[in-house]
């Protein structure tokens, strides 16, 4: 079992401490939930409260608020308690799955395929005609990689992804379960003598660039034409959409169930909150968020909210709610 001393675990974030404790942490919990070798994060004035009934024996707090340890416990006070939750959860986290060998003996990879040095390849997988993975590439059990990718170095796949063929991966990508890189997009037209629909092929790619990612069963879909393009640093929640030929800038983020019709442009470090709905060739600029829920008809200027459906600014939105209550009473 994994455990620190209050002093290594300041030496590692670097805060103030306060107060003393004979436990050791041994893990991170939530403040209500944890026991006497735990820790846990306060990180919001709204869970101060819930600090003097926590069993936890220290508590990564947000130097700003006003605290008192109490009995056989500790505080250690920084600028930023949920960033500092982010570096120690790296600590605790556990060893990833084992692997044997580094290529597993029911792995098919194709003999022209290029397997960069300490890359490891899990049970089942498949590696296509021309695929080049980089160095220290980690493939899980069951993946599949079509003909002619590219990933780069350290990127991570998980179990269940499929990656289709011609797809342009960056370094240091991680992969959850299931995802699906470069499926056809959603197109049909009728058919001339109007009996049917007529299949519109997608013959382009995916690029991802470095740093992206992506959550479990989420999908990105191929272009028509061209390429279907993920900024460096995107980060992308479970069950997402990207359809055909969206760009998205760089440090994107998609929460869940959130989606984009085809050719979609974000800029740089758009936020998109879940369940949201972008209508197709829609354009919302840097720094623009979308709020959770809303259906985005029209065009978004850099660093605006917006809010609702269709999505008009947050400001406006919220008055209007109001005054639709003030009507209901």
């Amino acid at each position: 079992m994994i455990s620190f001393t209050i002093e290594e675990i300041n030496a590692f974030v670097n805060g103030e401490v306060v107060g003393t404790t004979t436990h050791k942490i041994t893990g991170l919990e939530q403040i209500q939930k944890a026991t006497e070798n735990q820790a846990t994060f306060i990180g919001n004035r709204k869970f101060a409260a819930l600090w003097k009934d926590s069993k936890a024996s220290l508590a990564i707090v947000n130097d700003n608020l006003d605290l008192e340890p109490g009995e056989n416990r500790v505080l250690i006070k920084v600028k930023n308690a949920d960033l500092t939750m982010a570096k120690l959860l790296e600590s605790f986290t556990p060893t990833t799955p084992h692997f044997e060998t580094e290529i597993h003996p029911s792995a098919i990879i194709d003999k022209t395929a290029k397997i960069g040095k300490g890359s490891r390849v899990g049970a089942g997988s498949y590696i296509g005609k021309d695929v080049v993975l980089g160095e220290n590439v980690t493939i899980y059990p069951n993946v599949t990689i079509l003909d002619e990718t590219t990933i780069g170095d350290y990127t991570v796949v998980w179990s269940g992804t499929v990656i289709r063929e011609r797809s342009v991966i960056g370094n240091h990508c991680i992969f959850h379960n299931n995802v699906s890189i470069g499926a056809d997009g959603f197109g049909y037209r009728p058919s001339d003598d109007g009996r049917g629909l007529v299949k519109i092929p997608h013959i382009g790619n995916v690029v991802i660039g470095n740093g992206v990612e992506i959550g479990a069963n989420s999908c990105v879909d191929r272009g028509k034409f061209s390429s279907t393009i993920l900024g460096d640093g995107c980060k992308i929640d479970n069950l997402v959409q990207i359809a055909h030929n969206c760009v998205l800038g760089r440090s994107c983020i998609m929460a869940g169930s959130s989606g984009l019709a085809g050719s979609v442009t974000l800029g740089d470090g758009v936020i998109i909150g879940g369940s949201a709905s972008i209508k197709d060739h829609t354009t919302i600029h840097s720094g623009a968020t979308v709020g959770a829920g809303s259906g985005v008809m029209n065009d978004v200027a850099a660093g605006k909210t917006v809010l609702g459906y269709p999505a008009v600014d947050s400001r406006e939105m919220l008055k209007q709610w109001v005054a639709l209550r003030k009507l209901a009473r």
